[in-house]
């Protein structure tokens, strides 16, 4: 390998761990002319003891994801999130959420966005239905495949 790909190969690195921080992904992969490169990191789950808040600190909101909430992948009005980013839950900060619990949405009405890579993707409704539960807060981390709202 020439020193040039070397130098273009480490830069490319640095650039792409510095994305995996901003977004908080957990891996990236890309592939330019004969490179291709994959940067993945581990994320390490915090100490159990910091994990446990207590009980009156924390504020669910309403439909928010239960204790048993696992089950809720296997509903079948589950929608889960098509990729890894944020969910947001309004179309802008302080604007109202496109949905709550309890309203009816029809088949691709928007539900929330998920920001992936700095982009705003917004995620619609698989079917008409009644919202039973939000499956996430807003701003909070997702991966793919997790669900996100209940439809039944």
């Amino acid at each position: 390998m020439s020193e040039k790909k070397k130098i273009i190969d480490k830069e490319l690195i640095r650039e792409l761990a510095d994305l995996l921080n901003e977004t908080g992904l957990s891996e990236i992969e890309v592939e330019h002319d004969e490179i291709r490169l994959r940067v993945a990191r581990t994320l390490q789950a915090a100490p159990m003891a910091m994990q446990m808040a207590p009980p009156a600190a924390v504020a669910a909101p309403a439909g928010a994801a239960a204790p048993g909430a696992g089950a809720a992948a296997d509903h079948p009005g589950a929608v889960p999130s098509p990729m890894v980013g944020t969910a947001y839950l309004a179309p802008e900060p302080g604007a109202r959420p496109f949905v709550d619990v309890g309203d009816t949405v029809r088949e691709g009405q928007p539900l929330l966005i998920v920001e992936a890579m700095k982009t705003m993707n917004q995620i619609p409704s698989p079917r008409s239905g009644k919202i039973t539960r939000i499956m996430v807060e807003d701003g909070q981390p997702v991966e793919y495949g997790e669900p996100l709202m209940i439809i039944e």
